[in-house]
């Protein structure tokens, strides 16, 4: 990954997905200073504690490094419902999982899925995953959020579905990052036996900590990425809270953010 720095704010981007022009991404990290210290509190989260007026302002200032786009915030309820967001269905035809159409319930869903330019498709985390996806041959993106609860239901490879049945996109074509989110040198499962499907505890060393980023790279092969085009950024966010707001580091935390839109 490499790191940016634009009107105060610090992010990552992945060297994979920089090399598509018509596309905008950023990883946020916890840092910006309003003159208050710590200069650590760059959070996006409205259910984290903090005030909300603030939160709208650090929202605002994402928007504007991204380019004054349209930023979508989902409430993120570890599901696996796919939010779609199409340029070529009307909005009077009502379409399964639009959350554009008039009368349907705030947006809830852990995935977002766009062909839509402007409209940049943002995931919240403290250690979760963020899984950005970018098929440049239909020009369609998504965002996934996935912590072990995602990952153990497959919500990536739901939203790969969803990429196919609503946009015809093809795997093959598709390119991923897999942001900054808890490491498998600190995601312990204490009660995996009870919690984890007995599947995916080949995933787990003898200290009983899983690799989720294994797991989900797996998942993107299943339905049919090369490897060659999955990108991973190998930071821990507990080991990086300095950086990256870390629900296992703290317990009560603010919540940093993904970001990815077509310009």
């Amino acid at each position: 990954m490499i790191l940016k720095h634009k009107n105060g704010l610090n992010f990552f981007i992945f060297s994979k997905l920089a090399t598509f022009p018509e596309i905008r991404h950023g990883i946020f990290t916890r840092t910006w200073c309003d003159g208050r210290k710590p200069c650590n509190n760059l959070n996006v989260g409205l259910n984290a504690g903090d005030d909300e007026k603030r939160v709208k302002q650090n929202r605002a200032r994402i928007a504007g490094c991204m380019g004054g786009s349209d930023l979508v915030f989902a409430n993120q309820v570890h599901g696996t419902n796919i939010l779609i967001f199409d340029k070529n269905k009307p909005r009077s035809t009502p379409q399964p999982d639009d959350p554009s159409q008039p009368g349907n319930p705030a947006l809830t869903g852990d995935a977002m899925v766009t062909n839509i330019q402007g409209k940049f498709i943002a995931i919240q985390q403290a250690d979760c995953q963020a899984i950005l996806i970018y098929d440049p041959r239909k020009k369609v993106i998504a965002n996934v959020h996935a912590g072990w609860r995602g990952n153990i239901k497959n919500i990536i490879g739901k939203c790969l579905e969803s990429m196919q049945n609503n946009f015809n996109c093809d795997p093959q074509q598709m390119v991923a990052a897999i942001s900054p989110s808890l490491g498998p040198c600190c995601s312990e499962f204490k009660n995996y036996k009870t919690e984890i499907d007995k599947k995916y505890w080949q995933y787990k060393n003898k200290y009983d900590h899983f690799n989720l980023w294994a797991m989900t790279t797996d998942q993107l092969l299943d339905v049919g990425l090369q490897r060659k085009n999955i990108e991973l950024s190998n930071i821990c966010t507990k080991c990086n809270d300095h950086m990256f707001f870390s629900y296992r580091k703290t317990n009560q935390t603010g919540r940093f953010v993904s970001v990815i839109g077509l310009k």
